[in-house]
């Protein structure tokens, strides 16, 4: 559980970054260059379903992944592999961000060119259909594309080395870019005022303590998944046999 309010807080912060990465995605699918009020509602929430079905399945395919890394790690004769893993990349996202705030040049990654021209061509195939398909295609297309925010989240899904818990963190990371990019497609935005240029930082600084965290084994998978696994590795105990009954 302290892994996903963790995330929750860390994305919910940050989200700001969603807004200047997914904001034009919200004109587009929107129909305008300014959608406000809430007669675009349907498309919005069509939108956010739409992320959210492609980040649980992100979340189930790096859990998955970290799975495997936690067998090869055992097999090794280590422990914890994926969590290790998902802690040091973390760490090292967060301390990128941190630099480059402090006016530090940090490459970027950025889409490939075949990557836009298949998404752009989607969503141009797209421009006839009303706003609420627009929407859903959209959530579920856009997160493809290549961001360092979102797939830090995806590295921390995949430390869990569970396909459910995976799925837990990245619908605990949507919940929290929710409220930013509905405030944006319903115009109010300028709610967040001037400490939107703090809250990357903020965010960074967050990611930071949970990579370190998860590297130290300090945070876990929700309980729930991990007194399963638990009940699922555990050797069966040994039936016990009444003297009186055994054969001579």
């Amino acid at each position: 559980m302290t892994l996903l309010l963790g995330v929750l807080l860390a994305s919910l912060v940050g989200s700001i970054h969603c807004a200047g990465m997914c904001g034009g995605f919200v004109c587009v699918y929107a129909g305008a260059s300014t959608p406000r009020g809430l007669a675009n509602l349907p498309a919005h929430l069509a939108y956010n379903g739409g992320r959210l079905v492609s980040y649980v399945t992100l979340g189930v395919v790096a859990g998955a992944i970290g799975a495997r890394v936690d067998d090869l790690s055992r097999f090794a004769g280590l422990s914890r592999g994926a969590a290790v893993l998902a802690g040091t990349l973390m760490v090292a996202w967060a301390l990128a961000i941190i630099a480059a705030s402090f006016g530090v040049h940090v490459p970027r990654m950025l889409a490939p060119a075949w990557a836009k021209r298949r998404l752009g061509g989607a969503l141009v195939a797209m421009r006839g259909r009303p706003p609420v398909a627009r929407a859903a295609v959209t959530g579920l297309l856009t997160t493809l594309l290549p961001c360092g925010w979102l797939y830090t989240f995806v590295v921390t899904a995949g430390g869990t080395g569970s396909p459910l818990a995976g799925a837990g963190v990245m619908a605990a990371f949507w919940l929290g870019t929710v409220p930013v990019l509905l405030s944006l497609g319903l115009g109010a935005q300028r709610l967040l005022g001037p400490v939107a240029r703090r809250l990357p930082l903020a965010s960074a600084a967050l990611v930071l303590v949970l990579g370190l965290l998860s590297i130290a084994g300090r945070v876990h998978a929700p309980a729930m998944h991990m007194r399963a696994h638990a009940a699922h590795a555990a050797p069966a105990a040994p039936i016990a046999m009444d003297p009186s009954r055994a054969s001579h």
